[in-house]
């Protein structure tokens, strides 16, 4: 697995990939939080807080990562090099999950380097005034946990299909569902008491908690178990290839 993890890894930073993820997540967030004027701007909300930041996080993600995943196994598949993956002495769930913790590893590196921002908002501060440090780590958290369940779900569109595109418009598309999809059908309260099981089949309810400085076991297991679902499914798709 490491191997795998190694070898990923050194692709996302040798090749500048995982730094243009970085700098394209800071400069995004940036721009909403600090320069345009907007309902997400820190000096329009007038509160000393990264919830704007927490909030439009997930969205940037939602389209981030599918381009960081949409290759790792479909180009594998188009170029003929998964064949020669088979041919090493490694279980196909070790090269699934080496693939994975290397897409982690960057989505680490991109939430390490808006920590920035923390520091910019402490500056804006009166003396008297504290930022909630618990509620910003539950918030990063959160955030860690959603791009964990977006990488998983980029690596299994990327194992369905050999075209990189497809896999990517497929993990957009599959990351807003599991994201706000859910949780937009029951705003329509058509299924009456359902909805509330509604809302907690997507993201975005578990996702809240965290960003209200609560940690719930259950939240933590809905984003761990969904995850490792995920990653099976994409390891059955590489032994059927196989």
């Amino acid at each position: 697995m490491w191997t795998i993890f190694k070898k990923e890894f050194s692709s996302f930073y040798l090749g500048f990939t995982a730094y243009l993820a970085a700098a394209t997540f800071v400069i995004v967030s940036a721009l909403f939080l600090w320069f345009f004027d907007n309902e997400f701007n820190v000096f329009n909300t007038g509160n000393a807080s990264l919830s704007s930041f927490f909030f439009i996080g997930p969205w940037i993600l939602l389209f981030m990562i599918p381009a960081l995943t949409m290759k790792l196994i479909a180009e594998e598949q188009a170029n003929g090099t998964l064949l020669w993956l088979f041919t090493l002495p490694i279980k196909n769930s070790q090269i699934i999950w080496g693939k994975y913790l290397a897409v982690v590893a960057v989505v680490v590196f991109c939430l390490l380097s808006t920590f920035l921002f923390t520091i910019t908002l402490q500056e804006f501060l009166m003396p008297e005034q504290e930022l909630d440090y618990g509620t910003i780590f539950s918030g990063y958290l959160g955030l860690f946990f959603l791009g964990c369940l977006f990488a998983a779900i980029g690596l299994f569109t990327s194992s369905i299909t050999k075209n990189q595109v497809m896999a990517y418009v497929l993990a957009v598309f599959f990351c807003f569902i599991i994201y706000y999809g859910f949780e937009g059908l029951a705003s329509y309260n058509l299924l009456g008491s359902a909805d509330f099981y509604v809302q907690k089949i997507g993201s975005y309810t578990h996702y809240n908690q965290f960003l209200k400085g609560i940690l719930d076991t259950r939240d933590l297991l809905y984003f761990i178990v969904l995850i490792a679902i995920l990653n099976q499914f994409t390891i059955v798709n590489l032994e059927n290839k196989k």
